[in-house]
């Protein structure tokens, strides 16, 4: 089976972190065949070009250049015909909204991989859900009951994000170069969050928490992630 995973490729958080994983592993599956179609070039691009994956790229796009959205669309109904795809997921709203049509129309089954919970109301959501996907994947009950508020009759699974077993270990001196970028005495208890700047990743509720421990001593907070959209 030939699968097609659809993103923008222009962030790098959880969803890059599962398409990267995927691509690790995909010989635990010898059936799979993945490919992975992205509209911007970066760190994805480049760390599923190193581990073999095969990357189709449908070129910048914007929605406020609906010429830049035709173009995308025409590249990627080449690349699911002359690499027969059998099925394509659109992980989150965007690629679901601009890209779920094209599967559509190439009559392939299409899921729908939500990631983060929604409301049904933002103008992007609005516009995913014109195009119903035949299933949907969430990473979380929380996600999964959200999901209604976009596609009330379609049915969903929950499956949660894979993670890779034999991710490498900091060795001692790693991490005490890394504590000593950030100022960070050896001896200190570091409390990492590791996420974008955004609301709904929990930031809010992080920071009350360390409230609670402003009186204990030898502790730092680290927020480790890139900026806001």
């Amino acid at each position: 089976m030939r699968v097609l995973h659809v993103s923008s490729g222009n962030l790098y958080g959880g969803i890059e972190t599962l398409l990267l994983t995927l691509a690790r592993h995909g010989n635990l599956c010898p059936g799979l065949e993945q490919h992975f179609a992205l509209c911007f070039e970066g760190r994805l691009s480049e760390e599923l070009a190193t581990v073999g994956a095969r990357v189709h790229l449908l070129g910048n796009m914007r929605v406020r250049k609906p010429l830049s959205v035709w173009r995308s669309r025409r590249v990627l109904k080449d690349v699911l015909r002359q690499h027969k795809i059998d099925i394509v997921v659109c992980h989150s709203a965007w690629p679901q909204a601009i890209f779920g049509p094209v599967a559509r129309f190439a009559h392939l089954p299409l899921v729908f991989w939500l990631h983060s919970a929604v409301n049904g109301r933002d103008w992007l959501q609005l516009w995913a859900r014109l195009t119903p996907p035949d299933l949907a994947l969430c990473n979380s009950q929380f996600t999964q009951s959200t999901l209604p508020n976009m596609y009330p009759r379609v049915c969903s699974q929950l499956i949660h994000c894979p993670v890779s077993a034999n991710t490498p270990r900091a060795s001692d001196s790693e991490r005490q170069a890394t504590r000593s970028e950030f100022n960070t005495p050896t001896q200190a208890t570091v409390i990492a969050q590791a996420s974008r700047m955004e609301g709904g990743k929990g930031h809010e509720l992080l920071l009350l928490a360390l409230a609670t421990l402003r009186e204990l001593p030898s502790w730092v907070a680290w927020i480790v992630g890139g900026a806001q959209r």
